[in-house]
């Protein structure tokens, strides 16, 4: 996951916790080929690599956070519910057109799709996350490198909770080191 120079691509382009700074990827957080049903489901939609795995929280139309397991494999990524395994969203990875996240140390990030919704979720993995996403895209689009996925860093941005409504976020740093979260409806 690590960049040409031997540096995680993220460095200097976002505040980081200390503990998170060098950090070494583990990728399948939750042990996927122990779990028949997700090897199931897997092996049902064709994929053959797992590229990450864990537990996530995801933030639904209603601003509230839901328990979600995040699948990132070689083709798509997956949103299961966390208790049954079931499959709540698959997304093909060459319908990604770009991931947002902020410049602080929180934990959020938004994966834009543009040919349905796009999804905000919160994970202390965020940065595993986009940098297995930015990879995963590179290998699919070998041949067209101008459709490599766009990272963009920025305190404010907005994403898409359905087809007809768009929700901001915006971070802020606070005095005790923390980040101050606001979700406003547009």
């Amino acid at each position: 996951m690590l960049g040409e120079d031997g540096m995680e691509p993220f460095m200097g382009m976002k505040v980081r916790r200390h503990s998170s700074m060098y950090r070494v990827y583990s990728a399948d957080y939750i042990d996927v080929p122990a779990n028949p049903t997700i090897v199931k489901l897997l092996s049902k939609q064709g994929d053959k690599q797992v590229l990450f795995a864990d537990n996530i929280m995801k933030v639904n139309r209603k601003c509230k956070l839901v328990r979600r397991v995040l699948i990132v494999t070689d083709v798509a990524i997956y949103m299961l519910d966390s208790v049954f395994f079931r499959l709540k969203h698959r997304i093909p990875m060459q319908n990604i057109d770009k991931v947002s996240l902020s410049e602080l140390s929180d934990n959020f990030l938004a994966v834009s799709v543009p040919s349905e919704y796009d999804f905000l979720i919160a994970s202390t993995r965020k940065s595993e996350i986009v940098t297995v996403l930015v990879e995963a895209v590179k290998q699919l689009t070998t041949t067209l490198p101008e459709n490599e996925l766009q990272v963009k860093f920025s305190n404010s941005f907005e994403y898409r909770i359905d087809a007809e409504h768009t929700r901001e976020v915006h971070f802020e740093s606070v005095e005790d080191g923390g980040t101050k979260t606001k979700f406003v409806d547009k």
